[in-house]
Order: structure tokens, then sequence, then C-alpha cells
């Protein structure tokens, strides 16, 4: 749509964070207000609102994207959200190794063993770890309490942890951004360590290259999102 408005503004109250544009609140595309929990990330949804140009693309607005989603979405929802995220834990990618070649079997275990401990001292679970693809069943015990730790989150902090473990394919990758203070970029690559080493074997076209930039973006920007939702 065409830009209609001159003037963004963040007005905080009793329910939080509302972005005006013109004096008037946003609404989420359920008609709800666009309220932030934190004056942060309201500031970088404010800034979203101000970039735009002639007409309003919603593609170049990642935050209220999010944003919107936590409120419509998810806040109606949040068990039955927060429950299908803790659902990776199930088959998490850490848990699922290479059976050859030696290299690659090295490469998995010197990026994922550290999370599999940090995420073993920080909730007291085990983890079953197998090689190659036949499924294993983890501890219900473990399960119970890595679903635990996500149902503890508000819809804003689900909705960043979501994108976080599906990008990766991993419960306990997301978990360790936004609960354990690890390191983005240095977790997405480790969640990639299986797709490097593809290229390495047979090279990179364009379009994989284009999608693999896109989705390293897409993570960036999740781990940004929790970080302001917690700020």
């Amino acid at each position: 749509m065409r830009r209609f408005y001159k003037d963004v503004a963040v007005i905080s109250g009793d329910a939080g964070h509302e972005i005006q544009l013109d004096g008037r609140p946003v609404r989420t595309p359920a008609r709800a207000s666009l309220a932030l929990p934190t004056l942060r990330l309201a500031a970088a949804v404010a800034d979203e609102w101000r970039a735009q140009g002639e007409s309003v693309d919603p593609r170049t607005m990642p935050f209220t994207g999010l944003a919107n989603g936590a409120i419509d979405q998810i806040a109606p929802n949040r068990e039955s959200f927060a429950a299908g995220i803790a659902r990776y834990g199930e088959s998490d990618l850490l848990c699922y190794r290479a059976d050859g070649p030696a290299e690659l079997i090295a490469r998995e275990a010197a990026a994922w063993d550290p999370l599999i401990d940090w995420a073993r001292h920080r909730y007291d679970v085990t983890f079953r770890v197998t090689h190659g693809v036949i499924p294993v069943d983890q501890p219900p015990e473990t399960l119970e309490r890595l679903e635990a730790a996500v149902m503890a989150y508000d819809p804003f902090m689900l909705a960043g942890l979501s994108t976080l473990v599906t990008l990766s394919g991993s419960l306990v990758c997301g978990l360790a951004i936004v609960e354990g203070g690890h390191d983005a970029d240095t977790i997405w690559t480790a969640s990639e360590i299986d797709e490097a080493w593809e290229i390495e074997q047979w090279g990179e076209d364009a379009e994989a290259a284009a999608r693999s930039a896109k989705r390293r973006d897409e993570f960036a920007m999740a781990r940004r999102f929790c970080a302001l939702v917690s700020e």
C-alpha cells in the first residue's frame, strides 16, 4: 500500500509501547494494537515504519512481522505454539550425527558437543546421540524439561525462538542463543556443517547460495528480535 503517514511515534502506557502513525495507533492484521513489551523493540519497529518510502513494503519490516505474529497468532494459542517448538527436541539436529567420513564426524563433534554439554548442565538432562538416520527416542524427562523451558517464554520471545529453531533444525541451538548467550553466528555455522561439507565436495550454485544467505539473514534477525524483547 502507499505510504499514508508522515510522523511515527512510540507512546508508552500500561499496555506497553504503542506505535502510532500521525497520532493514530497502528493495528495488526487482526486489528489489535501494535503494542510492544520493551522500549527498544518498539523503537526498532518504529524505525521500520520510518524507513518506508512511497509504498509500505512488509518484506522490509521483519520486526513488525514477528510482532504481528506474536500478538495475533501466538498470544491466543501460546501453550500449543510453545509445544510445537518444544517438539523439535524429539529429533534435534545435534543428536543425529553422520556415520562417515571421519572428518565430517569430527567437525560435527567439535561444533555440536559443546552445545549438547551446555544443555545437559543447564537443564540437568541427558541426550541420546546416534550416527545415521535411524530415529532415536530422547528420555521423557529430557523432553519434559526442555518443554518447560520453552513454555516459560512470552509470545514475543516465542516468535523469535520459533524462527531460530526452525531454521537451525535444533531446539538446543535456539535455546542456547536466547537463554545461554551463545553467539548466533557461531551457532548458525554449526547448524550448517552438513551443508557446508556437501558444498566442499560438490560445489554450490548461485541459487543455493542466495537461499543460504537469506536464511542466515533471517536467523540473525530473529536473534536480534529476541535480544530486543529481553532488554
